[in-house]
């Protein structure tokens, strides 16, 4: 059995290695709807005296900022 180059040995062949098929394009994401009242993890930057004030009354706290944040959200569209 004859074993091939692992480069092309004329110009020609070099050329017709650059010139690879295409891939095809990967199909678009299925957008679905968000399930009502799940949650998402996220990573926020916050600063130090926001977050140790939240965490100061024990476990709960990203519920706490949570519910903060919604009634920023509520109290804005009331608007």
């Amino acid at each position: 059995m004859t074993k091939t180059p692992r480069r092309p040995l004329n110009a020609m062949d070099a050329a017709e290695a650059l010139f690879k098929p295409a891939k095809k394009e990967a199909a678009p994401a299925v957008e679905r709807p968000a399930i009502p009242n799940s949650k998402e993890t996220v990573s926020i930057r916050l600063d130090s005296e926001v977050l140790a004030f939240f965490q100061e009354d024990g476990p709960g706290w990203q519920d706490r900022i949570n519910d903060a944040l919604r009634q920023v959200m509520t109290s804005s569209r009331s608007l």
